[in-house]
């Protein structure tokens, strides 16, 4: 895959924190064109909903350069959504940082992972089924995490690179009002400070590189406090308060879209933003961000569960579950709590077409969390398909000076065999 893309500099012109919610018109007078009656229904109770919407343009010059024009309905890092399954992203990014710093020719992200335990909650992963080799790496847990969202990598992850190391380099990074305070597993804060032995092995199962477990000292700013609801359910019981959010995982939507932008545009970013990765840890990222679970044969996904828009939700229409011809989605989604988020590149290769678009809003209409009641279904997918499809259809209408070369994003995908291994149902995501 070509990636000339990486020779080029390009000017920044993102700023990844506001502490004031930004509208811009352009958004406003673009939605009002789309008479579907779900969508403009959550753009009158956007507050309620607590919509958050980035559209970045993307033109080329003669050169292929890209230059980006954000746009932005509603952006405001301090209000609080769960950004659920999208920190699988910065997990992903941070756990190829890691390794690529070790500098161990031995060590690759398709290396034999161990993870151990040593404290209380913790557990042990020596073994996967679903990877080719039957063990874990940081490249499977990678695929699971992004092709269907699976849990147990980013928990994995997470262990890896350290709770202290996660925070730490993501706000010299930039990303100052982000935190990521545990896995996706039910520990204590306490719990959730320590993190695993981990251990990597050749294929003759020899030691190549142990990582003790870790401690992280680190504190952590819980000053603005993340409240939501007005009940929730404890076990079989309920809470009559809200939920307290302020020492979960926190990921504002800029900071989510900047992260996606470093991943497909490393060398539009300011240097300190850009993770050490290779040019073949970024095919791989292209790769498993966009290609489908039943293109995939490690793990063999269902295909009637995981179809083709499973985890593309501005292309995730009830009626029709498949992609349009010639359009790849690079993408993260995350849902829980009644949130529901998406961070998307998108590409048309039929018709030279490209933009990002990034989204969250909440839908809990009785306001009790925990409850399993959310009108993900009924309003949040309906909304973010006519989203989708809403800039879509403006992406594809819009003059351009330069037709772009979209090559660099142009992958080999799998193709499913047809042999008798049992289907993966009902992960957990």
């Amino acid at each position: 895959m070509p990636f000339k893309y990486l020779a080029l500099l390009f000017s920044v012109s993102t700023t990844i924190c506001h502490a004031q919610p930004r509208t811009d018109a352009f958004l406003k007078q673009l939605f009002a064109s789309n008479k579907n009656p779900v969508f403009q229904n959550v753009l009158k109770n956007a507050d309620a909903h607590r919509l958050q919407i980035i559209y970045t343009r993307i033109d080329r010059d003669k050169n292929n350069k890209p230059t980006f024009t954000n746009y932005y309905f509603r952006v405001d890092s301090t209000e609080y959504f769960n950004p659920a399954s999208t920190v699988k992203l910065p997990l992903a990014l941070l756990s190829l940082d890691k390794l690529n710093r070790l500098k161990n020719p031995k060590l690759t992200k398709f290396t034999t992972l161990q993870i151990d335990s040593a404290y209380s909650a913790q557990t042990k992963e020596w073994k996967d089924p679903t990877a080719q080799s039957g063990y874990p790496s940081l490249a499977h847990f990678i695929r699971k995490a992004f092709l269907v969202s699976e849990n147990d990598p980013y928990s994995r992850m997470y262990e890896f690179v350290g709770q202290g190391e996660i925070n730490r380099s993501l706000h010299a990074m930039g990303y100052l009002d982000t935190r990521i305070t545990h896995r996706f597993v039910r520990m204590t804060a306490d719990e959730n400070r320590h993190t695993n032995p981990v251990r990597f092995l050749d294929d003759n199962g020899q030691l190549i590189y142990a990582q003790p477990a870790a401690y992280n000292q680190d504190p952590f700013d819980f000053s603005r406090v993340a409240k939501l609801g007005k009940g929730y359910y404890a076990k079989d019981s309920l809470v009559n308060k809200p939920f307290d959010f302020t020492e979960r995982n926190k990921l504002p939507l800029e900071a989510l879209h900047q992260l996606l932008r470093s991943t497909m545009f490393p060398m539009s970013v300011l240097e300190k933003q850009r993770f050490n990765l290779t040019r073949d840890d970024y095919r791989f990222l292209y790769q498993y961000l966009s290609q489908y679970p039943g293109e995939t044969n490690y793990p063999k996904y269902d295909t009637k569960q995981y179809y083709d828009s499973y985890v593309k939700f501005f292309f995730m229409d009830s009626l029709h579950h498949q992609m349009p011809a010639g359009v790849r989605v690079f993408n993260k989604v995350g849902w829980a709590y009644g949130f529901l988020t998406d961070a998307s590149y998108v590409v048309d290769f039929t018709n030279k077409v490209e933009y990002m678009l990034s989204a969250t809003l909440y839908v809990n209409n009785d306001g009790i969390l925990n409850d399993d009641k959310y009108e993900y279904d009924r309003v949040g997918h309906p909304f973010l398909y006519q989203l989708g499809q809403t800039i879509y259809q403006y992406d594809l209408k819009r003059p351009r000076k330069q037709i772009p070369d979209l090559s660099a994003f142009k992958i080999n995908y799998e193709k499913r065999r047809d042999d008798n291994r049992p289907v993966v149902k009902d992960v957990d995501n």
